[in-house]
């Protein structure tokens, strides 16, 4: 059967209970759209854990007979966003008891996962700067590392971070080098901060863009691109 934890909301404005009246409330539940404080709805035993440790979360959630989660609504993203769990104060302890009998054993399991994603992610790095190269041979080898290290960080979203990029497409891979050539070898930034609307800066770099990928490109290459901004998304 699947469970159904209550949910309790941490209110942005000051609300009193329905029942009890008491007030203002820290934490509450919502019942027939009327705020009720967590002693009347029977949770007011419980103890708050805060996100972030996720082997502690999930052993007091493992080890406590009635919990709830706990959110907060982000005004700026219009949604409600997990703060905590609400467990029982025993289960928490047996929990944290639990965490710390094999907290060097978890600490050494980081520490190869960690590892392992640090040589994926630079056999992703290294696998784009190749490419860049056997499409560019003429680039300085310091630019290529320098372009394939920042379209492929980590958590950017950046061409070498996409799908298309990781499968060395062709079109991402010159997308992100005209990305580069945009920024660091024409005054597109400048443009912008002078108030040229972006696709006007482009149009006016798009010819410098071109020259440089020319002077770049491996002879018998074509370009497999449009015109500047027809490429997917950028690295920057």
């Amino acid at each position: 059967m699947d469970l159904v934890a209550p949910v309790v909301v941490e209110p942005l404005r000051r609300r009193r209970c329905s029942e009890c009246r008491q007030g203002p409330l820290e934490r509450m539940i919502v019942e027939y759209h009327q705020p009720v404080c967590l002693d009347c709805a029977d949770l007011g035993h419980l103890v708050f854990l805060r996100r972030g440790d996720t082997a502690l979360t999930r052993r007091a959630r493992e080890e406590s007979t009635l919990w709830a989660v706990v959110v907060r609504h982000n005004r700026r993203r219009t949604r409600y966003e997990r703060q905590g769990l609400l467990v029982e104060e025993e289960a928490l302890a047996r929990a944290e008891a639990a965490c710390l009998a094999d907290a060097e054993a978890r600490a050494r399991r980081r520490a190869r996962d960690a590892e392992r994603r640090a040589v994926r992610d630079a056999g992703i790095t290294e696998a784009l700067r190749v490419e860049i190269l056997r499409l560019f041979p003429a680039m300085p080898p310091e630019r290529a590392t320098e372009i394939a290290a920042h379209a492929s960080a980590k958590g950017s979203g950046r061409v070498g971070r996409t799908a298309a990029g990781r499968a060395l497409d062709r079109g991402a891979v010159t997308a992100a080098v005209r990305a580069s050539v945009r920024h660091v070898d024409t005054p597109y930034d400048a443009l912008l901060m002078s108030g040229v609307p972006r696709h006007q800066a482009r149009a006016r770099v798009s010819p410098a863009i071109e020259t440089v990928l020319r002077a770049w490109r491996a002879p018998g290459v074509a370009g497999t691109t449009g015109a500047e901004g027809t490429p997917g998304r950028a690295d920057r």
